[in-house]
């Protein structure tokens, strides 16, 4: 029997259906990544209307069916409307919400997932930190959450902490000096370390308070795309607007 539920959290993504309604796609605090429906959410003057747009988070009324959800009232705290004007902010915002839907499942536990998708979606509409930093910080953060981080806490072959100077990605993490002279891969700095191992062992809440050399970010940007390449394997169709 199908009872009415609250839950917190944001759309991932709206497909018109029949003629009026809409399909989404909403990762929750208390389910994970569910599917609802939104009856007549696309006629003019709908309350649902805006509440129905991908980004949009608040409080979402649901009627529990058998395979899926019946939207029935929401209480939207942030729509994320500055993010529509700019497009390599959108798109990125897109990418975010599509990773999301790609790595979260139904019944679980995704509260982490959601507070990352949140907190980088205010980071985009801030002017103090570079997208490509934004996207450097959410990778890299996302792919910890979901089990597949890099170790760069202490050399991977040996365990010593000093003189992390080889990343391999191939490995998944970082090697000393000595040990690195044996597997295959680059070179990073100290800064570059330094801020991977911050982005993996800070809070959600506290992750976008920093800012980085060019040099850095050039080099974190070149580790995560490799990175992803080597474990996500997943082509997101978002990333083809940004640059």
């Amino acid at each position: 029997m199908g009872q009415s539920v609250t839950m917190m959290g944001m759309v991932l993504t709206a497909m018109p259906v029949r003629d009026y309604d809409k399909r989404l796609t909403i990762l929750t605090k208390e389910r994970g990544k569910i599917t609802a429906f939104a009856r007549g959410a696309r006629r003019p003057g709908s309350q649902l209307l805006a509440a129905t747009n991908p980004f949009s988070f608040g409080e979402f009324e649901l009627y529990e069916g058998k395979s899926a959800y019946n939207l029935t009232k929401a209480g939207i705290k942030n729509y994320f409307r500055s993010l529509v004007n700019d497009l390599d902010a959108a798109s990125l915002g897109f990418y975010f919400a599509e990773f999301a839907e790609y790595f979260c499942q139904e019944n679980n536990d995704e509260r982490e997932m959601l507070k990352l998708l949140y907190q980088s979606m205010r980071a985009l509409e801030s002017t103090r930190i570079p997208r490509e930093l934004v996207r450097v910080v959410f990778e890299l953060k996302a792919v910890t959450i979901n089990g597949e981080g890099p170790d760069v806490f202490s050399c991977m072959h040996c365990h010593k902490k000093e003189d992390l100077r080889i990343f391999s990605v191939k490995r998944g993490g970082i090697f000393c000096s000595q040990c690195g002279k044996a597997v295959q891969g680059v070179k990073i700095l100290d800064s570059s370390r330094y801020t991977m191992q911050y982005i993996i062992s800070t809070p959600v809440e506290k992750l976008y308070s920093f800012t980085v050399s060019r040099e850095v970010l050039e080099e974190l940007r070149a580790i995560m795309a490799d990175y992803m390449a080597h474990y996500v394997r997943h082509e997101f169709h978002s990333l083809h607007i940004f640059g």
